[in-house]
């Protein structure tokens, strides 16, 4: 997961974006002018910053401005306002914003901007490649054009021929890692929750909901130990 900083002169903005991003996972720092903002990523080098354009002391735009005149623009930045306007959101982009939110921000919008923000090439790579290490298997390879292919995630096996597609968005990747996860220990205990359970270390009830949530079809494992 990644390090995020939330600069925004309103208490309740920062707690609720702090509160939704760390129940994705995120550790999250927080700072209410530029001021802080700029010590904040001096001292923590965030990988993605969440950035009010309208600030007290030093509006948005011209810390963005700031950071990229300095060379310090080095992770993306999220840029957010609740008076924001098209001119706005190009002027940000112009300066090197990543995406615009406009308040008041959505769930769905502020994780699919987060999420998009986050997985680049090398990142995607590195995460793949840690997967693939974990399983035994060898370095990903790329693609001629510098794209990377659908690549296995599960050994020899069960479910051998599942594949892992890197274009979609964090969230349903992850799902999609997690299903042929459960399925792949569900076919080799041979349907067994209990096994299963220990096996993956979640309690059975956990697991079950956990199974129904991502749509794994229990009824074929139980045809398959019968």
């Amino acid at each position: 997961m990644a390090t995020i900083l939330v600069v925004d002169d309103e208490l309740g903005i920062r707690a609720l974006l702090s509160e939704i991003l760390s129940d994705e996972g995120h550790t999250v720092e927080l700072a209410e002018d530029a001021a802080q903002a700029r010590s904040v990523r001096e001292s923590l080098r965030p990988d993605l910053v969440l950035l009010d354009i309208w600030m007290p002391d030093v509006d948005g735009i011209t810390l963005l401005k700031e950071w990229g005149a300095s060379g310090q623009l080095t992770m993306p930045v999220i840029m957010m306002s609740g008076h924001g306007t098209i001119d706005t959101a190009v002027e940000a982009t112009k300066y090197g914003a990543t995406a615009f939110l406009e308040k008041p921000i959505t769930l769905q919008k502020l994780l699919r901007a987060v999420e998009q923000a986050l997985v680049k090439p090398g990142l995607r790579l590195a995460a793949v490649t840690t997967v693939l290490r974990d399983y035994g298997g060898g370095p990903p390879e790329l693609a001629a054009n510098g794209a990377h292919p659908a690549l296995p995630l599960l050994p020899p096996g069960p479910q051998a021929e599942q594949s892992f597609d890197l274009d979609r968005p964090l969230r349903e990747a992850r799902d999609a890692f997690e299903k042929s996860y459960f399925e792949f220990h569900l076919a080799k205990e041979g349907g067994s929750m209990t096994r299963v359970a220990e096996k993956t270390g979640l309690e059975r009830t956990h697991l079950y909901r956990k199974l129904k949530q991502l749509g794994v079809d229990l009824t074929r494992n139980k045809r398959g130990a019968a």
